[in-house]
């Protein structure tokens, strides 16, 4: 039996791309012919950041009935654990490894891992891409990004946004594109390398609890007939500040609306009274500088203020705090629709997991949103940062809601069952 690496974050780390490397992985395991690993970081960022990366609140063990193996071996620290996990992994003998790529600054480690696998091992390389150009998008980010993701054979991408992006990235570069799977091998004579085209398909992991008794969590919490959901880390291009103010501008209108924020700032997971974190804010802060610009600067955004500014607290609840695994549901389960007033988006995890409970999204049209968003069938589109605009979006969402089935409909393509088989399509001459 051959094998399969998945490299990213594993099922310990918090957020979006671990939950996504352990979904592909999962559906590998039970679709695929093949051995499983997840070959995963130790540390997957400069250690001066900071910020708290692991989950140790979840009880949910998503590898349970598996025959995945994990293992944690790359130090982004320690250029050492990079030789060491580039050599593990072609001892392994990989058909294919594939890289989640989701940030610029991990472009060095994960660069000369993938170029050194080309140097040990026969393993198609393909790199699953999240993002080409990075929401802050400096120049350094360019540069990382370009030397990171050069070494693929095959690029996986969710939005044609990404696959121009990619095209703007490498300009003399051939790229073929398609939605099947089917691949382009390069030769002497050929410069061209395939890019497949597929949607971020649904997360797995969370599911609806059928004996869940939303009325009696909806009183709990002191929620009222109409919930909009916020769920995820806080980070400023996820627009939060703005669908504070069109909810705001909404509950003046109309007294049977809640607004439901989970999630927690991205930047506030340490102990600010610690001295390893107060240095590595110092450090952090002085590098940012230098290389972020001031609008790039998430340091004083702190978009929940809001809700005491508007005086909102009696139409709003807030657990700003990362939610356990096995408690995902719940927050979904008492929501009509999903919020994503996005200022900028790459197909988002959120998304994905929105669609799992079958709920309307209301986004803006930025980014990939309207690639899957049907205005008017599964969700509503408002323009870009236009609070009027949101709050109209979210005014039209209760006149007119949106049938659930519409929702599952939509998303009948955006299965791992056609990711999987796209990935372990046979490549062609």
């Amino acid at each position: 039996m051959g094998s399969i690496v998945c490299f990213g974050p594993g099922p310990r780390f918090k957020g979006g791309i671990a939950n996504y490397n352990t979904s592909l992985a999962k559906t590998l395991d039970r679709e695929a012919d093949l051995d499983v690993h997840i070959v995963s970081w130790t540390q997957q960022y400069p250690s001066i950041i900071p910020r708290k990366f692991e989950d140790t609140t979840s009880k949910t063990d998503f590898m349970e009935g598996t025959d995945i193996q994990i293992h944690y071996l790359t130090n982004y620290n320690n250029p050492v654990s990079w030789l060491k996990t580039a050599k593990f992994i072609a001892d392994l003998k990989p058909e294919k490894v594939i890289f989640q790529w989701a940030i610029a600054i991990q472009g060095i480690p994960m660069g000369f891992i993938a170029r050194r696998l080309k140097k040990l091992c026969s393993a198609e390389i393909i790199f699953d891409l999240h993002f080409v150009v990075q929401k802050e998008n400096s120049g350094l980010d360019q540069s990382l990004t370009r030397y990171g993701i050069k070494a693929a054979h095959t690029y996986l991408t969710h939005a044609y946004k990404t696959v121009k992006e990619l095209e703007a990235l490498y300009p003399n570069q051939l790229f073929k594109v398609n939605k099947t799977g089917e691949r382009v091998v390069s030769t002497g004579k050929s410069n061209e390398k395939t890019v497949i085209k597929l949607y971020h398909p649904v997360y797995d992991l969370y599911k609806p609890d059928p004996d869940f008794d939303i009325e009696a969590f909806k009183e709990q919490l002191g929620l009222k007939k109409h919930v909009f959901l916020f769920f995820g880390f806080i980070r400023k291009y996820k627009g939060l500040h703005n669908a504070i103010h069109a909810f705001s501008k909404l509950s003046k209108e109309r007294n049977d609306v809640s607004f439901l924020i989970c999630g927690e700032e991205f930047w506030s997971t340490l102990n600010p009274n610690k001295f390893s974190t107060k240095l590595k804010n110092v450090v952090f802060n002085g590098l940012k500088k230098v290389f972020l610009s001031k609008d790039s600067d998430e340091k004083d955004y702190r978009p929940l203020e809001l809700i005491s500014n508007l005086k909102l607290e009696d139409s709003t609840y807030v657990n700003n705090s990362f939610i356990p695994n096995e408690e995902v549901h719940k927050y979904f389960q008492v929501a009509d629709c999903s919020i994503l007033f996005y200022e900028t988006a790459t197909p988002s995890g959120v998304e994905s997991l929105t669609y799992n409970f079958e709920l309307p999204i209301l986004a803006t049209r930025v980014g990939h949103f309207p690639e899957t968003i049907q205005d008017g069938f599964n969700g509503y589109l408002a323009e870009a940062e236009d609070v009027d605009s949101m709050a109209q979006v979210m005014s039209t969402f209760i006149e007119q809601p949106i049938e659930r089935s519409n929702v599952k409909s939509a998303a009948e393509n955006m299965s791992w069952s056609n990711y999987v088989k796209a990935i372990l399509a046979d490549s062609i001459s």
